[in-house]
């Protein structure tokens, strides 16, 4: 349960703000069709989690678990860090309407999904508590939560939400589970 609960609660608040954040409201203001959109974020993320989780397991098996432990406290700080980077979404990432609303939110999603932070969250995430599917189902969770909200009230929330104070306080998280990880607070998980 707490693999599910702290994947979800640190992807729901590292989302905020985020490129697929942005992009969601992109989505939303092109097609104003909010359930195919929303129907397109659960798909990809759940690809893309799915073998981000993969990934974050078989890491289990690769490494001793005190080098582990490094790799992933090291790994959380950084995420800690550079949460704290505002993103910026790329013009062609939105440029895929000729597949209908559902076949571009999938597409336009997964892509950016590769390689932005809340995917390296899901691998660490996965290393940390070998817990797949429930690393998976939290962190798809959580981008749901951060993003089906931009998708039904677009710019009536951006506005409004304190997207600064909302990065500091997932760079904090991210950052003790870090320092928690280098402490031995994994040790019950073999590292």
């Amino acid at each position: 349960m707490e693999a599910f609960l702290v994947s979800t609660g640190v992807v729901a608040l590292a989302e905020i703000g985020d490129k697929t954040q942005l992009l969601a409201f992109i989505l939303a203001a092109k097609f104003r069709r909010p359930w195919p959109i929303i129907a397109g974020i659960l798909v990809a993320t759940l690809v893309n989690h799915g073998f981000a989780g993969a990934l974050g397991a078989w890491l289990t098996t690769l490494f001793e678990p005190q080098t582990l432990r490094w790799i992933l406290g090291l790994s959380f700080i950084a995420m800690a860090v550079w949460i704290l980077i505002p993103d910026k979404i790329d013009a062609d990432e939105s440029s895929l309407a000729r597949y209908g609303v559902f076949g571009t939110t999938l597409i336009a999603f997964f892509l950016a999904e590769m390689g932005d932070k809340t995917q390296i969250a899901t691998v660490a995430l996965a290393a940390q508590y070998q817990a797949f599917f429930s690393v998976v189902v939290g962190t798809t969770l959580g981008m749901m939560i951060a993003n089906v909200p931009a998708v039904l009230l677009g710019d009536r929330i951006a506005e409004k939400l304190p997207v600064r104070l909302v990065h500091v306080i997932a760079a904090c998280i991210f950052a003790t589970i870090g320092i928690m990880t280098l402490l031995g607070a994994g040790e019950r998980f073999g590292f």
